[in-house]
């Protein structure tokens, strides 16, 4: 019961934020050099957001027609998307956005949101699309068990999401002359391509962290599942 009002919770919480940011944040082109190109979805912290209401409301029907059993005999299609969901998608990219987010706004707000947006982003908005996606994330991770893909398998859904986010980004740039994010247009083009590939290992390591954090909190259940795996493979 807990579990699913914790889904409930985050599903609502996470859908208002991006209906509220779609629908009533508006950054006047006057006030930021901000493109209108790409609408709200050329921000990954947008797009996460969604990412996570889809991923709790994944896990809110997989709490109420699918299977939270370590080994069910039959995994429902609900529960197996909810596993991967989460594993290559949804812990890594939360970490990433949060870190990355409140670690460039630690040295310098003004690269990442400037002081001005203040006017138009409120401050409840910014804690849930920066602050709250880790809380829920890291919540969840400790409270529901689910078994991560294999690595492979993993961290190439994963490197597709960056890679397609990398090329659209680039796409708005070179259409209309404007960067999404204001730090990119301080970095020359050698130091945006460090600045890529050291994103890039972040969110390897933050994935690789969540798989590992994964084993060792829900040890039981994966060594359970695994031996259950291998007896149906004989």
């Amino acid at each position: 019961m807990l579990k699913s009002l914790f889904h409930l919770v985050g599903a609502i919480q996470f859908f208002y934020g991006c209906y509220y940011d779609y629908s009533y944040v508006r950054i006047p082109s006057t006030a930021a050099s901000v493109t209108p190109y790409g609408g709200k979805f050329k921000y990954l912290t947008y797009l996460n957001a969604m990412l996570q209401t889809v991923y709790f409301t994944v896990a809110l029907i997989n709490d109420l027609l699918g299977s939270n059993e370590p080994t069910p005999s039959n995994k429902p299609l609900v529960r197996r998307c909810k596993d991967i969901l989460f594993s290559a998608l949804a812990f890594p990219l939360s970490l990433f956005v949060g870190i990355s987010f409140w670690g460039i706004y630690a040295v310098d707000r003004e690269l990442i949101l400037p002081k001005m947006m203040d006017e138009f982003f409120p401050t409840w908005l910014n804690h849930v699309m920066h602050s709250n996606i880790l809380i829920f994330t890291v919540i969840e991770l400790a409270t529901s068990f689910r078994m991560y893909p294999r690595r492979k398998v993993g961290l190439s859904i994963l490197t597709t999401f960056m890679l397609m986010y990398v090329i659209w980004i680039h796409v708005i740039y070179f259409k209309t002359g404007s960067w999404v994010y204001p730090i990119l247009s301080v970095l020359n083009w050698p130091v945006r391509i460090f600045f890529y590939l050291f994103s890039l290992s972040l969110v390897f390591g933050l994935y690789t962290l969540g798989e590992s954090l994964n084993k060792s909190i829900w040890s039981k259940e994966v060594e359970s599942t695994v031996k259950s795996g291998k007896k149906k493979a004989k």
